[in-house]
């Protein structure tokens, strides 16, 4: 064996990064959404193509693909057989398709103790208390991801739906909304007919933005946004001491929004989601070379 792949997939973009054995990083790439559960197909192919293109960013033949094990933490692997479905239908010589959780939480802490908070697309949590994961979330956007950069999105088309009809009042950030439709509430409706989490979630950062400046119709998302991230840690049971990992593009975002109690636990992640895939790839397949 002489590569290893980690690939993070999510609503939005999956990522790959080509390893020795050994866990060293020798090329990176991304490609779009790879949500096992939203589109399988769509997921498999952005996974092969960001595959490939780590390899070739590292100045290797892609046509090692089938020699190359890869662990894959991916959204949607937590529910049905999406999971058994893709490793069936992957190039790799061995293909192990964990949770993006699982990857996340390895790559922020480590094996140890600790917790993560998945902040992007969608939501997951997950901690570690003396040796046993918890997984919280993770439902995907129709009936959980609370706090999402999805649910973000969504509720803002809401909100806006809400202020042009006089329901709610207006404000720049559901002015600038409607603008973005040409100010016709039939657009926003027909966009949400065939929008999948990753366009939802594009309106999230403009959320984030509005809100610094005041805006009431912002931070009133955010205000929800964030007591259902608050809602989430508090299941996980922290132990105290504990530390406790943002990950995901909304994690700076979230970070100075977080009462007190949950900030004073926050520390830096030793690595990212694809970090842990990496880790974990070098781990558990050099074990097996090592015991043939």
């Amino acid at each position: 064996m002489k590569f290893v792949l980690g690939i993070d997939g999510g609503g939005t973009s999956c990522r790959a990064a080509l390893a020795t054995a050994e866990g060293v990083v020798v090329g990176r790439a991304k490609s779009g959404a790879a949500n096992i559960r939203t589109d399988l197909t769509g997921a498999r192919s952005n996974i092969v193509d960001a595959a490939r293109q780590a390899f070739i960013a590292a100045g290797q033949d892609p046509e090692l693909i089938p020699q190359t094990p890869a662990i894959l933490g991916l959204a949607g692997a937590n529910v049905g057989t999406y999971r058994q479905q893709l490793e069936a239908v992957l190039p790799f010589s061995t293909s192990r398709v964990e949770t993006d959780a699982e990857i996340a939480l390895e790559g922020a802490v480590g094996s140890g103790d600790g917790a993560m908070a998945i902040l992007g697309t969608g939501t997951a949590y997950m901690a570690r208390k003396d040796g046993k994961s918890r997984a919280i979330g993770g439902w995907g956007f129709q009936v959980g991801d609370q706090g999402s950069g999805a649910r973000i999105g969504r509720d803002l088309l809401e909100q806006t739906l809400l202020a042009h009809d006089g329901v709610r009042q207006a404000s720049p950030l559901t002015d600038s909304m409607m603008a973005v439709f040409r100010n016709n509430p039939e657009d926003v409706v027909e966009f949400t007919t065939n929008a999948k989490p990753g366009d939802f979630g594009g309106f999230a950062p403009k959320v984030f933005e509005h809100a610094q400046k005041g805006d009431m119709v912002a931070n009133w998302i955010l205000d929800k946004a964030v007591a259902d991230v608050e809602a989430s840690l508090g299941a996980l049971e922290l132990a105290a001491g504990a530390p406790l990992c943002l990950l995901g593009g909304l994690a700076p975002l979230y970070a100075p929004r977080l009462s007190a109690r949950y900030r004073a636990l926050l520390k830096e992640p030793l690595d990212d989601a694809l970090g842990g895939a990496v880790q974990m790839a070098a781990r558990l397949f050099a074990r097996t070379e090592a015991a043939r």
